[in-house]
């Protein structure tokens, strides 16, 4: 199959693609929540339980974009919804990119200072990778504009600064249990990144 067609508008929005990209992100978003079980039981523990929201960064990110695939699969069933639309789908670019990047990058960094990747740890990179590939492939058919895109950046970096703040970001490698602060640095500057990438797509989206 040619790129050029993997690529078009009739592939991407075809009810097969669709229903396809939900289920396995529905799937994915379910087994992620069930990844952070561990860490979200200790936070219900040992932390304010308003913090709960803030665990699992994630399967959030993948429950946004699973959101987002379902305006695009009833479209005139959710037309009355536009404006939850317009900030769920800055949600799932901003997050999807950022976190995608991010779980990969923590896992080769910790493999970078001597952990040993097993298979899991390779599905997440593949599974990742796929986040944000795939929120960046979708933008052209979304419809938030800057200031929703704005709104997601804001919820992000509020997000960030409750993690490194109380000690709520996802549990890293041992190998990085020393570079916290590196590691909150890159997160914050990845953020940035994330939203310059949605609004970067965005504006080429409208040129095309």
């Amino acid at each position: 199959m040619r790129l050029s067609l993997l690529w078009s508008r009739e592939f991407l929005t075809s009810r097969f693609i669709l229903w396809a990209l939900f289920i396995s992100n529905l799937l994915g978003t379910v087994y992620g929540y069930i990844w952070y079980e561990a860490q979200l039981r200790e936070t219900w523990a040992n932390y304010p339980r308003w913090l709960i929201p803030f665990v699992p960064d994630s399967p959030t990110a993948s429950l946004f974009f699973t959101l987002a695939l379902l305006f695009l699969i009833f479209p005139a069933t959710l037309s009355k919804y536009n404006r939850i639309r317009t900030l769920i789908e800055a949600l799932a670019v901003v997050t999807s990119v950022k976190y995608g990047i991010w779980a990969v990058s923590i896992i080769f960094a910790g493999a970078y200072q001597g952990e040993v990747l097993v298979w899991q740890d390779w599905m997440l990179v593949a599974s990742h990778l796929a986040m944000a590939v795939e929120a960046l492939l979708f933008v052209r058919f979304f419809k938030y504009g800057t200031v929703m895109l704005l709104a997601a950046g804001a919820w992000t970096f509020l997000n960030d600064f409750i993690d490194y703040s109380f000690g709520v970001y996802p549990w890293l490698p041992q190998a990085l249990w020393d570079d916290v602060g590196y590691v909150a640095v890159f997160t914050v500057a990845l953020t940035g990144a994330s939203i310059a990438a949605g609004w970067i797509a965005m504006r080429a989206a409208q040129r095309i």
